[in-house]
Order: structure tokens, then sequence, then C-alpha cells
């Protein structure tokens, strides 16, 4: 079963939105929103209220809105953040705030509150990191005492403090994890409320047109039916319920904010002439700021819209997947941006051109919702787990699938993927003879190393869709079959390498084989030659891939 919007109403709800951004969002008006490190409420609340109502497709029909999917949701935050990161973190925090009810209200508080968002424009705040505990949900401090009448429970008393919430200062309506009785609760608690105190905006290094704030709770009391599902205990499961939900809408940020600075890159080069010919016609330009952050951006769709098409079809929260999709997509979006400013040079590092904002601005992306190295940490448990219960045969399977496609499709860069989920696979199991998952620093690069194997088989698979014309018929058109398949053979090859390199390199460094007799052993078992040999043809492909980049035909 799918869900979410028919591609024709998705089309018009993000043609309305670049029109409204082209109307309000200028490069001025954003710019100058950036140096006064002003939050625009009053464009946020049009953006999510009547001026035009984009809230409306996060909400289900039956509490008043379109119900747009996971899929629609990507589509739309990555047409938020190509405008401004922080005016989309703005936005986000509204359906972040209003998630734990979304999944874990009762339906009493999903119809009021929900329904007060698509009617009226509410905005939200997501209240759950704290000053000392960081990322870490457990570490809680803030409190809810119960309030009881004749023994019964009518309300609660909310104490503690609140760091780094979006919307902070600005909120109509606050979700409070705090720890009740019998555990971690969701509370909802109006602005206005005695004793809620919002702090003064942070100063930020980036998203500046977003307002961050901390909030103080001090002897807040809300009736017990703001207890979110109407029952303690149940915060933290409801928070982990979205994590693949919500980092998916991070993952879309890093994908738009990366691409809105390369789509200023890349006509500044076309431009821009040195030693008598333009930046686009050197390799030196193109091959090292250019193509592989193309590559490594669509990797992040192409993993973005396989996971949003699988939460859209029923298959639970993906929470591993949303992590390797936020994890792929933010990092890509950050180096693309940096790219960028080195691709302007002078002009890149000023505040007068865009990318030196956008290049702040992405940076959030890889801090909130999860740090990249929680994300590592998240992504390699995950797989270590799957790696334990199949007894070692998970990545290999995987790479039996594209070994198998890559006999129907041998120009995809199948076969470079098998041997990068081969070579993984090795890494792992001598990982797991060897214990060497007990220097966490080994334990994180190897989520790392996932990610990106994960990232160039997605890319290769999305390229062997689109030449099926088997992609979801909401997907991003913007590359054609043809350069998905140089692109994907691009990043297949560099995945591969990095296992065979930093792979070894841990293993090796752990003490997980023995010096200089076993490196030989352990080389042939993960293909390292093989994988060395698939490097070839590498530079044809930047080649092709510059080429259709900037719509040249190939000499």
């Amino acid at each position: 079963m799918t869900s979410g919007l028919d591609r024709e109403t998705l089309e018009l709800s993000l043609e309305a939105f670049r029109d409204f951004a082209t109307e309000n969002l200028s490069d001025e008006v954003l710019l100058d929103l950036d140096a006064r490190d002003e939050f625009p409420v009053d464009l946020v609340r049009e953006l999510c209220g009547s001026g035009l109502g984009i809230q409306l497709l996060f909400i289900d029909e039956e509490y008043g809105g379109m119900g747009g999917g996971a899929f629609d949701v990507y589509r739309v935050c990555e047409a938020l953040a190509r405008v401004d990161l922080g005016i989309a973190t703005g936005v986000l925090a509204t359906f972040l705030g209003s998630d734990p009810i979304r999944f874990g209200g009762t339906e009493a508080q999903k119809k009021h509150w929900l329904g007060r968002i698509a009617e009226e424009g509410l905005l939200f705040a997501y209240c759950a990191t704290e000053p000392e505990a960081g990322s870490d949900l457990g570490a809680l401090k803030s409190t809810a005492e119960r309030i009881e009448e004749d023994g019964e429970v009518v309300g609660y008393s909310i104490n503690g403090s609140k760091q780094w919430i979006s919307n902070g200062g600005y909120a109509d309506v606050y979700t409070v994890l705090a720890t009740a009785p019998d555990g971690p609760s969701w509370f909802i608690v109006e602005a206005g409320a005695k004793g809620l105190s919002p702090g003064q905006p942070e100063d930020k290094h980036g998203i500046r047109a977003s307002n961050t704030a901390a909030v103080g709770f001090t002897d807040v009391v809300v009736d017990a039916d703001r207890l979110v599902g109407g029952q303690e205990g149940q915060g933290l499961l409801q928070a982990q319920a979205v994590f693949g939900y919500t980092r998916l809408m991070v993952a879309a940020f890093g994908l738009g904010g990366g691409w809105a600075a390369l789509d200023r890159a890349i006509p500044y080069s076309t431009e821009r002439v040195q030693g008598g010919s333009p930046l686009s016609e050197k390799q030196g330009f193109t091959h090292k700021l250019i193509v592989p952050n193309v590559a490594w951006l669509e990797a992040g769709r192409a993993y973005i819209e396989d996971t949003a098409r699988r939460i859209d079809s029923g298959e639970g929260s993906l929470n591993t997947e949303g992590a390797i999709a936020k994890y792929l997509s933010s990092e890509a979006g950050l180096r693309a941006a940096e790219a960028s400013i080195q691709a302007l040079g002078g002009y890149g590092y000023t505040r007068e051109y865009m990318v030196e904002k956008i290049r702040r601005d992405v940076r959030i992306t890889t801090i909130y919702e999860g740090t990249s190295e929680i994300l590592e940490m998240t992504i390699a448990r995950d797989l270590w787990q799957l790696h334990l219960k199949t007894r070692g045969e998970h990545f290999h399977t995987r790479a039996r699938t594209f070994e198998t496609l890559h006999s129907s499709s041998p120009e995809l860069g199948a076969n470079t993927v098998a041997l990068a989920f081969h070579a993984l696979a090795e890494v792992l199991e001598r990982s797991r003879v060897a214990r060497l998952t007990r220097n966490q620093h080994l334990l994180f690069r190897l989520g790392e190393l996932i990610a990106y194997v994960e990232g160039a088989a997605g890319l290769v698979g999305r390229a062997a869709e689109s030449a099926a014309g088997s992609l979801d018929s909401k997907a991003d058109r913007r590359t054609s079959s043809e350069s998905l398949a140089i692109l994907g053979r691009i990043c297949a090859r560099e995945a591969a390498l990095m296992v065979a390199s930093q792979g070894l390199q841990l293993v090796i460094g752990a003490g997980g084989v023995a010096v200089p007799d076993g490196v030989g052993d352990l080389e042939a078992a993960m293909n390292v030659a093989r994988i060395h040999q698939a490097q070839q043809g590498l530079m044809e492909d930047l080649n092709l891939a510059a080429d259709r980049l900037y719509d040249r035909q190939s000499v």
C-alpha cells in the first residue's frame, strides 16, 4: 500500500512554492536576513498558513491536510533547502514538533492539534535536547511531576531546561520530553503558559534566518490530556518511531543545500576565463570541484528516494536507512558547498555571494537530527547485528544481487559495487574473529564505509530503474539515465577503493592480522587487486560526466 500525493498535485505544490520564493525570497532578501540574524516569522507563517499552506502537505487528510507521504516530504524539503536552509528549518521545526503527536498521540490529540496546524498554521517547537544531555535522550533531567486530586492524575508540573530549540522563541506550541514517574514522556505546552520562558536567540554560525533558543520550564502546569498518548513512559519509543522519517527530511536539506551551491558554481565556471579558456573546460576544476560532488549528491538522492518509497509502502520507520540517507546527503551537501566556495575563489569567500552563506547553513545538516558521528554508530551497530545474524552472509548476499544486475546491465558498474560489498563482508568478518569492534573508532569507520557502499549501490540501482523506465512517478528527473550510469560507476569505484584501502588499514591497524604473513591473505580475500583493476576507465567517466553536466559533446 502506497501513500501520498499524486504526481500532478506534488508538482503543482512545488511550483507554488517556487513562485512564492521568487516573489518573497530573493538572494538580496536572504543575505539581508542572514546579516541581521533575523527570523522572518511573518514569512514563515505565510508559508505555513493561508499564504501558501505548505503545512498541509505534512498533515493527514483526515485531520484537514493533503496527506503527503515520505516521498512528497523529501521533494518539498529539498525545494525549501535550495532556497534557504534557515527558513526550511523553521518549517521543519513545526513538523518535527508535531511528530510525537502524529505518531504517538491519542485520536483526540491528533484531531485537535494536527487539525489546528492544518487550519491555523500553528508553529511548533520540538523540545528534547538538553544542555548536558545533547543527543542522548536517555540522559534527561527535565521532570514532570504528577498533580493528583482524589487519587486521580489531573495534570503535571514540568521543570527543566531545553537547548538548541528551533522556533524556541516563536512557537505557538511546544512538545516537551520530560521524565514522568513511569518514564520519559512527551507533553504539549502552549505558548504563554506560566513558567515557560524562551531564551535569547542563539548567535549561530549558519541558518541565521531560523530562530534557535533555549527554553526553560519552571513549574509549568499542564492538564493530564496534554500527556501525549495518554500513557507515561512512551516518550523514547515515540521519538525513535520517527527517526527514519525525520532524518530523511534533513537528508533532503543536505541534498538541496549542496545543489544550491553547485547551481551557482557551475554557471560561474562557464563564464570565468583563466589561461585563455573557461574553468568549465579544465579537468583540474571540474574533476575535483564539480563532478565528484554531483555524483555523491545524486547517490544521496538515490538512497533518499528508495527509503522514502519503502516508508510509503508500509515497511516501517526504517531508522537505519534514514541514518544512511542523512549521513550520505548531509556530508555530500557540506562537501559540495565547500567546493563551491573554492570554485568561486575570492568571490566565494565573501558574504556578497550566496555560496559563503550556503556553506555556513548546510553545516547544520551534519549536526541536528543526529550528528554524523551518531549516525556512523547507528549504521555500524545495526549492520553489525545483521552481519552476525546472517553468519557473515549479509553483504555477500547484497554483492550477489549486483552481480546478477551486472550480467544483464554491464554498463552500470554493478560489478564494482559487488566487489565493494564482498570486501566489506570480509572486513566485518575479520573484525568479528579478532574482536576488533571493542575499538570504538573502528566501529565508527565501519559505519562510514557501509554508508558509502550502500550509497553507491543505491545510485547504480537508480540508474538501472531509470534505464528500465521504472522510477517512481514522482522522482526527480534532472539527471538522465545515461548520466546516472556514469555517476554510478564513479561512485562505485570510489566506494570500493575506500573499503580496499581504509578497511585494510583498519583491520591491520587494530591487530586483526599477523604482519607481514597475513596481509596478503586478507588482500586476496578482499579482492583488492580486482578493486584496483576496476578503477580502469575512471578518467573517461569523469570526462563524460563533465561533458554531460555542461551540455557539451564528448570529444
